[in-house]
């Protein structure tokens, strides 16, 4: 027997508070047809935020929510660069786009509701130095500060050797990591040789 509307509708509530941003084929695995959405949205429960990311009307929008979309459009994804910088308030960028990392055959959107820039690695440079976040109820792998900055300098042509020393020095002057730290995700990523001068300066 299927269940009735208001069961429906209880089902989803609850599957977005759980949630915090739930994706169309959430509610589907729960057992709520697409139409009820479409109805939750009409009578004010739900909105959605992007193409099949959907949360609760009165839901409290962080600062930090296009990264929680981001998480849920790749969860394979990691929150890297200008965004992390940004997260950790190691920057004075705004960036427009929310930086991820991923693996070098993931999946990556062609049309996702939040902008993305998508920096593909591999083996360690992808994996390691990675912290979980919850905003607004959603899991968001973030890159540690020490890893974000060495990914900087990994990453200088596409961002700027400038904002990696100021971010560098944020980190430094903010005690978010130490000069061990940074040397150890300097040598995942391969830029010791580059960060040295700089790194030895602040110290």
């Amino acid at each position: 027997m299927p269940a009735s509307p208001s069961k429906l509708k209880t089902r989803a509530l609850a599957l977005v508070r759980k949630r915090g941003i739930a994706r169309a084929r959430d509610f589907n695995a729960v057992g709520v047809p697409r139409v009820y959405l479409k109805r939750m949205q009409e009578e004010g429960l739900l909105v959605q935020r992007g193409r099949g990311l959907y949360q609760l009307a009165d839901a409290k929008l962080s600062p930090a929510h296009s990264l929680a979309e981001a998480a849920r459009i790749v969860p394979h994804g990691v929150i890297c660069l200008l965004s992390a910088l940004q997260f950790h308030e190691l920057t004075t960028q705004t960036p427009h786009e929310v930086w991820m990392l991923i693996g070098w055959k993931k999946w990556a959107p062609t049309r996702p509701p939040v902008s993305l820039r998508i920096i593909r690695a591999t083996g360690k440079s992808l994996t390691a130095g990675i912290e979980l976040h919850k905003i607004e109820q959603v899991p968001v792998p973030i890159t540690v500060p020490a890893k974000t900055v060495a990914d900087c300098f990994k990453y200088r042509n596409k961002i700027g050797l400038d904002v990696a020393i100021e971010a560098l020095r944020s980190c430094l002057r903010n005690r978010r990591a130490t000069a061990d730290d940074l040397w150890k995700y300097a040598t995942i990523d391969r830029v010791q040789n580059v960060m040295r001068p700089y790194l030895e300066a602040l110290l």
